[in-house]
């Protein structure tokens, strides 16, 4: 009995150098298989990008995702916060303190902003933008260069074109593309657009705050096996945006949410080593953020 235990771990010892050969195999055709994925992407998805800004050092700039941790920031670090250039994202400009923040720079890349039937909150949305009377940039997916809201945005609400087109696979490859502008790592979360953009820009030092990303404790399945997810941000939903975001989850299942969560927390560890070969640095400044693959620091330990 014990020589046919010791034959049996013998064997399956012995198998594993051909386990690490298939799986090497399986990882390189998964990754020629992205590859040649992203490159289908890039021919039918991207457009023309607005040109990245090069040999140039802006310095650092703010980032400031919608998450609750935003309203700590602003309540206890606002001199720090507005001392430095700032990115708003999405529907931040329907919050109160918009006109306060006054960001340099705004992004959006919600599909629903460029649905041609716009719902919800978007139409006050564009209309918010559209009354923005200070110097402002606005990144926008190329493919919404002909929206007629565009056309009625100020003159000094300069806009500038990125690609949302998802990534992957080899290194050396999904380098090239990001440095075009042709594409990103997948876009899950507003913010992988905004660093990429704040990177095209020319800044250098890039502070992320309102960026908890700590969904999963707000996530739970009720007794009719239905997914609620309740995301709350900085500024108060109101009952229309819960409505809205409950029937986003109607049909969705708890394993899909988890699986976009981790291409959300992937993205950011797809992007950092890119960043890193171009000297370019991000800071984590949220209390208690879930994203793991960047430094942390806070707002009060920021210096002039």
């Amino acid at each position: 009995m014990r020589s046919l235990c010791r034959r049996s771990a013998d064997s399956l010892f012995d198998r594993r150098p051909t386990n690490m050969i298939l799986q090497k195999i399986q990882q390189g055709l998964g990754q020629a298989g992205a590859s040649l994925a992203s490159l289908i992407k890039v021919a039918l998805m991207s457009r023309r990008a607005t040109p990245r800004e090069r040999n140039k050092d802006l310095g650092t700039i703010i980032i400031m995702g919608n998450g609750p941790s935003l309203r700590d920031a602003m309540e206890h670090n606002l001199d720090t916060l507005m001392r430095y250039p700032r990115m708003a994202v999405n529907l931040s400009a329907l919050a109160p303190d918009f006109q306060l923040l006054k960001p340099e720079q705004y992004i959006l890349a919600d599909i629903a902003f460029f649905l041609k039937e716009k719902s919800g909150k978007v139409p006050a949305l564009w209309e918010a933008l559209a009354a923005v009377n200070w110097e402002m940039t606005l990144w926008l997916p190329a493919t919404a260069r002909k929206m007629p809201e565009v056309g009625k945005l100020p003159d000094n609400v300069k806009v500038k074109y990125y690609n949302l087109t998802p990534i992957e696979g080899w290194k050396w490859l999904t380098h090239r593309l990001y440095d075009s502008g042709l594409g990103m790592p997948r876009p899950r979360n507003v913010l992988i657009p905004a660093i990429i953009c704040a990177m095209r820009c020319g800044y250098t030092r890039i502070l992320l705050i309102g960026a908890d990303h700590n969904w999963s404790k707000t996530l739970w399945v009720t007794d009719r096996n239905r997914v609620v997810s309740v995301q709350p941000h900085f500024y108060k939903d109101d009952d229309a945006e819960l409505k809205r975001a409950e029937e986003i989850f109607k049909n969705v299942r708890l394993h899909e949410v988890y699986e976009n969560y981790a291409i959300a927390f992937r993205s950011y560890h797809n992007l950092k080593p890119y960043l890193e070969k171009r000297d370019i640095k991000v800071l984590n400044a949220t209390p208690g953020s879930f994203i793991d693959a960047f430094d942390r620091t806070t707002l009060g330990a920021q210096k002039e």
